[in-house]
Parts: C-alpha cells; sequence; structure tokens
C-alpha cells in the first residue's frame, strides 16, 4: 500500500549522513536539513522517496490536485492513496525521550508547599512527592492505570509525538513494577497511537518506610530487593529494554546506582539516568563512567563532566518542563551547543510536571534558552532517536528512504512554527508508520 503527500511545503527532513547525533548549532544547516518542497512517497510503513511533487503527481495522480485550503486526501485506490499537502510544512514526528506514563493520584496540592519554600525532599517528608502517587497508583485498578495511559498517549499524539520512552516507577515493589512494565506493553500494541520504548526504573526511589526504619537503612534494604529479587523479575518477563535509577544526593547513591545498573546491563539492559537535578552529586561522571545511553536532568552538571559523557557516547537529555513548573532557572542548554555536546529535549511527563506537549518544550528551549528552532527540533526528533530502539529496527527522527513514515503536517507552510505556538497544537495532521493518525487537530 502506497500513501503519496503531494504539494508540501518546505520539509524538515534532518537527514544529513549517518545516525549519529547532531551538536553545535544548527541554524546555518537549513539548507543541508530542509528542503524547500516536494511530495513523499510511503509505501506501508516506510518512507520510500522524497521528490519533486510534480513528478510524483504524474506518476500516482489519475486527476487533477484541485485546490485546497488544507491538508486533503484527494484520491484513494486499492494500493494507492494520494494527499494534497496545501503547502503545510512537514517534520518529523516527535520523540518524546523521557516520560513517566502510567501512575495514578493527584499531587495538585504540592504547588502552595512549593510556593512557601517547601524543597522537594521536605514535600517528601510531609508525605508528597513519589510516595504519595505510589499509594494512588498502587490502589488503581488495572483497567484504571491503562485508560489514564491510553488517554495521555492521544493527549502526546494530538501534540506530534510518535515515540515515547516510558519508564515505570511509581510500584517500587516487584509486583507493582511488573504490573505498571505489562500495562505499558499492552499499550504499545495499540495502533495508532505513539509507538513505546519501555524502561524499567524501580530504582526511583525508596518505597514508603513502615515500622521505626531509618530512611538510609530503608533505602538500603529496597536495595537489596532490586537486586535479589525486582531486577531478576524484570529481566526473566523482558518486559523492559532499558534500566533507569534516579542518582541523587537524598535518593540512590553512586555506589548504589553502579550496583543496580551493573546488574542490569548484566542482563541485557540499557542503562539510562536520572542525574543531577537538584545540586552536582557526580551523577554525570558515573553515567560517562559506565557510557549510559542517556543522562537525563543534568541541571547541575559540571562542563568537564559533560565533555566527559561527550566522550563516551551518552546523550544529555534536558527536561525544561520540570525547572519551568518548579520555578527553577533553566538548565545551560547553551553550553552544550557551544561545545559540541549533543543533547535531547524531552517532556519528563510526570505528576508535577504533566505536560505532554514535545512543541512546548520546544518553545521553552528556543524562548527561555535562546535555542535557534532548527536544533531544537533536531533535539526533539534526530537526536533522542539514536537512544530509542523500535521493535522492528527502523530508522526514525528523520525523513528519508527507509526511515519509518512517523510525520508530522503542521497547520502552517512555515516549519519553524512547531515550537512557537504554547498552550496550542501547531500540528494539523500526523502519520505514524505510514497511517493518518491524527486528523484536523484544533
Amino acid at each position: 500500500m502506497r500513501t503519496v503527500l503531494l504539494n508540501c511545503g518546505p520539509i524538515a527532513h534532518l537527514d544529513h549522513g549517518g545516525e549519529v547525533p547532531m551538536v553545535g548549532s544548527l541554524v546555518e544547516e537549513v539548507e543541508n536539513l530542509v528542503s524547500d518542497c516536494g511530495g513523499i512517497v510511503i509505501r506501508d510503513n516506510t518512507i520510500e522517496c522524497i521528490a519533486e511533487s510534480s513528478e510524483l503527481a504524474s506518476e500516482y495522480l489519475t486527476g487533477g490536485i484541485g485546490e485546497h485550503n488544507a491538508p486533503s486526501l484527494i484520491q484513494t485506490g486499492a494500493d494507492t492513496t494520494v494527499w494534497n499537502i496545501s503547502g503545510r510544512a512537514v517534520t518529523p514526528g516527535f520523540v518524546d525521550s523521557h516520560t513517566h506514563l502510567l501512575w495514578a493520584g493527584d499531587r495538585s496540592r504540592e504547588v502552595m508547599w512549593r510556593q512557601r519554600g517547601l524543597s522537594y525532599s521536605e514535600i517528601a517528608e510531609m508525605g508528597g512527592g513519589i510516595s504519595h502517587t505510589v499509594f494512588s497508583t498502587r490502589a488503581a485498578m488495572d483497567q484504571e492505570i491503562l485508560e489514564l495511559g491510553r488517554q495521555r498517549m492521544e493527549t502526546a499524539l494530538h501534540y506530534g509525538t510518535t515515540m515515547m520512552e516510558v519508564k515505570s516507577g511509581y510500584g517500587l515493589d516487584t509486583e507493582s513494577e511488573l504490573r505498571l512494565l505489562r500495562g505499558a506493553k499492552e499499550l504499545s500494541q495499540v495502533e495508532g497511537l505513539p509507538n513505546l520504548d519501555l524502561t524499567w526504573l524501580g530504582a526511583h526511589a525508596a518505597p514508603p518506610s513502615t515500622g521505626t526504619m531509618s530512611a538510609d537503612n530503608n533505602l538500603q534494604s529496597y536495595v537489596e530487593e532490586i537486586l535479589s529479587e525486582q531486577l531478576p523479575a524484570v529481566l526473566e518477563q523482558g518486559l523492559a529494554r532499558s534500566g533507569d535509577v534516579f542518582c541523587e544526593p537524598g535518593w540512590f547513591t553512586i555506589d548504589q546506582t553502579e550496583e543496580i545498573c551493573s546488574a542490569g546491563r548484566a542482563g541485557g539492559l540499557e542503562i539510562r539516568l536520572h542525574v543531577d537535578e537538584f545540586c552536582d552529586g557526580g551523577g554525570m561522571g558515573l553515567a560517562s563512567e559506565l557510557a549510559a545511553t542517556t543522562a537525563d536532568h543534568a541541571h547541575h552538571s559540571p562542563l568537564d563532566s559533560r565533555l566527559d559523557a561527550k566522550k563516551s557516547g551518552t546523550l544529555q537529555g534536558f527536561l525544561l518542563g520540570t525547572p519551568h513548573v518548579m520555578g527553577d532557572s533553566m538548565p545551560p542548554v547553551n553550553s552544550c551547543v557551544e561545545n559540541d555536546i549533543a543533547f535531547t529535549i524531552a517532556t519528563d511527563f510526570n505528576p508535577n510536571c504533566q505536560t505532554l506537549s514535545m512543541p512546548f518544550i520546544g518553545s521553552l528551549a528556543v524562548q527561555r534558552c535562546g535555542i535557534d528552532p532548527l536544533t531544537a527540533l533536531v533535539a526533539a526528533t534526530r537526536n533522542p532517536a539514536t537512544g530509542i530502539v523500535r521493535d522492528d529496527g527502523l530508522e526514525q527522527g528523520v525523513l528519508k528512504g527507509g526511515a519509518v513514515a512517523n510525520l508530522n503536517i503542521l497547520k502552517t507552510n512555515s516549519w519553524e512554527s512547531w515550537c512557537l505556538q504554547p498552550g496550542v497544537s501547531p500540528i494539523h495532521s500526523t502519520f505514524i508508520s505510514g497511517k493518518p493518525a491524527g486528523i484536523e487537530k484544533t
């Protein structure tokens, strides 16, 4: 089955050779990464070619292209459908490389605590934070968790996301963590929603303490449970491709993180880390030593550690929505641009940061961090795609022959508009694996 998209506006294909992440400011690369116009041929779930629209029209269109004010289906057939994209810009589908998709409960009251000056740790000690969500998630029925996940995936699709990394982490015991991973696996099979890449985050925090055990002893006891019971069960069931640890002073120590990561890697998991969100806790240094796939948050990582991570091939993930909602300053994204360090941007969707809009995160990168729209787009598509793996192995985050046909058609003829409309979706239509999955967004 072929789908032909004619009369496209600018196509931000981002194809500049190789699959390595791109670095530095890319504003001068516009001519190499964005084509003026053209058409796209999709065969089944992959892009067959990008070519001149007139050439494709002569080959695939039996009648006239007509005049349309918006992307429109203009021809259907047994083996070919043709769309007139009406001059709208086209980008790759967004790759959201850090989300906490599955959880239940509401922590809205915590905003008032933060406004009174309470820290993340103090809120946790008062019964808020991750533990509050753990209690709510454990109490929720399976169907409730699945329905929440499905609704959130539909929201992400509304904003143009076609691939999501999804973490567990709100169960914090073996049974509950496996339950969340099984739910994510079930959701990953639903057609017409974003594709999912699963990460086990059992080492998100110590579980809610019972009895008189000290916080340190409770955490160490949980680490022992992770290593002896939870991680082996995760590996046996084969639900997750990666493992993650919240490596931060007050959470998991450097030594505990290294022990968990080593055990996970020995079992075949890739390593993804939360590091240096609240202070320089040495997490980025450990990420470089472990050659982790990603080191996310990275708000307070020193430059020498960032450069070491660059050498090890570790992507640095900036989760700009989190400092935004927490009232903090933005992380030093420009430092990565200036030092040719590969980085990504992602939503970090979680109970405290409830956005699934990659365009909003792009807006923060451009309008708060001063990154040009093309560099931000690469950080939302091509770069995170190098650290996310599809089950079928197809390349994503770019538009080129042989890549998966995940793409967005914008509401305007300017590709830059993808990140300049905070609060609304800039996406008109989305194709996932070659099929229209989100049409006529408002």
